[in-house]
C-alpha cells in the first residue's frame, strides 16, 4: 500500500506570518511552487497558496494611485491639436512621466505612481488558518479523498506534532502515473 510517506516532499518551504506578500509571491515564483506551510517558531500556524493570495488581492481595496501634489500642471495641449496620426489615448501621457514604460521594467522599479499593496500586507492575513493535516503512514488514497472533498491542493504531513513533510494534489498524480495506484 502507497503511503504519504512514499510520495510527500521532504525539502520544505516555510514562510513566516510577517512576510510580506510580495516577497512571498517572489518565493513562489521562483521555487514554482503554488503553497507553503506557515510556520511561527516550532509551530505550524497555516497554510498559504497561491488561491489565498489571489483571493485575498481580488477582495482588497484597489491600490492607490497617487502622486505628489503638482501646483503647476502647465500647459497641455489640446488633443484635438495634436499633431500627426497620434491616438487619442496620446493626450494623457503628458500627465504621467512614465507613461509608454515597459511593463516589465514597472514592476522592477520601486518607484512610480503605483504603490506596492502586496509589499504592505503579511502572508498572516491572507493565510489560511486551519491546517489539513495526515501522518506520514497514511494511504494515498485517504488523502486524495480528503483533497477531492475538501476542495484542497496539498496536505500537510505531520508525525508526532512536528511538520515533516507536504503532499500536493501533482505528487499524487505523479505517483499515479509513475507507479500505479495498488502498489
Amino acid at each position: 500500500m502507497l503511503t504519504l510517506r512514499d510520495i510527500m516532499t521532504t525539502d520544505l518551504v516555510t514562510v513566516s506570518p510577517e512576510m510580506n506578500l510580495h516577497e512571498l509571491a517572489e518565493i513562489f515564483a521562483s521555487k514554482r511552487i503554488s503553497g507553503a506551510p506557515v510556520v511561527a517558531g516550532a509551530d505550524l500556524v497555516g497554510v498559504i497558496s497561491s488561491s489565498d493570495l489571489l483571493e485575498f488581492e481580488s477582495t482588497s481595496p484597489g491600490s492607490p494611485r497617487h502622486r505628489a501634489d503638482q501646483t503647476d500642471w502647465g500647459e497641455v495641449e489640446d488633443a484635438r491639436e495634436l499633431e500627426g496620426d497620434a491616438p487619442p489615448s496620446y493626450y494623457f501621457t503628458d500627465f504621467w512621466h512614465d507613461a509608454g514604460a515597459d511593463v516589465l521594467e514597472r514592476i522592477e522599479t520601486s518607484e512610480g505612481p503605483e504603490w506596492n499593496h502586496l509589499g504592505q500586507r503579511t502572508v498572516s492575513e491572507a493565510m489560511t488558518p486551519s491546517v489539513w493535516s495526515m501522518e506520514s503512514a497514511t494511504p494515498v488514497q485517504l488523502a486524495a479523498r480528503l483533497m477531492f472533498d475538501n476542495r484542497i491542493h496539498r496536505v500537510l504531513v505531520v508525525d508526532d506534532g512536528l511538520l515533516v513533510g507536504i503532499v500536493s494534489a501533482i505528487d499524487i498524480v505523479k505517483s499515479v502515473a509513475e507507479k500505479g495506484l495498488c502498489e
